[in-house]
């Protein structure tokens, strides 16, 4: 890699370069301020912006077909969560098929990153991101989302149910 370094006499000074980048923003606010037209605006309550379908916003635990959680408290989740906000707590289910279940599934939603790593890590599609993105609270305690938050909010309808049920998991070798 070549590294070109301009060293004349108008780079030495920083007034040149701030003053250039004053010009361009003082050519934006003139162009917004007499152009409003042209300007973006969304009035938020009433309009809402639509995200892509790719959209990372608050996290969703998905059921089964018979409404029981998909969650294997497999802990993959929170090892692999850089901000450490995931908390669970594992107990033997009473079913011999299944191992363990999650008795407590915490996210601290205002220590979350949303990178989707959790999502990423979980062999089994347990927990997603959703498409919501609002999240209003008085104070912290509405942002510790719980298995009942995650998984049975009233906006989800029952729950989200992943694409793949066990019977084609367990075909594959999944």
């Amino acid at each position: 890699m070549s590294v070109v370094q301009n060293n004349s006499e108008k780079n030495k000074w920083y007034l040149v370069g701030i003053l250039g980048g004053m010009g361009i923003t003082m050519r934006h606010l003139l162009k917004n301020l007499f152009n409003k037209k042209q300007m973006e605006t969304l009035n938020y309550p009433e309009e809402k912006y639509e995200y892509s379908p790719r959209f990372k916003g608050n996290h969703v635990l998905t059921v089964k077909k018979d409404g029981a959680l998909r969650c294997t408290a497999c802990m993959l989740c929170a090892t692999n969560c850089p901000a450490e906000c995931i908390k669970i707590t594992a107990a033997e289910h009473s079913d011999p098929r299944v191992e363990k279940y999650p008795i407590s599934y915490e996210i601290d939603i205002l220590r979350c990153v949303f990178c989707g790593f959790c999502e990423e890590a979980c062999p089994v599609d347990a927990i997603r991101m959703g498409p919501e993105w609002q999240t209003p609270g008085v104070n912290g305690t509405n942002f510790i989302y719980d298995i009942n938050k995650l998984a049975y909010r009233p906006n989800l309808k029952g729950g989200i149910q992943t694409h793949v049920d066990d019977e084609e998991r367990h075909k594959s070798g999944i």
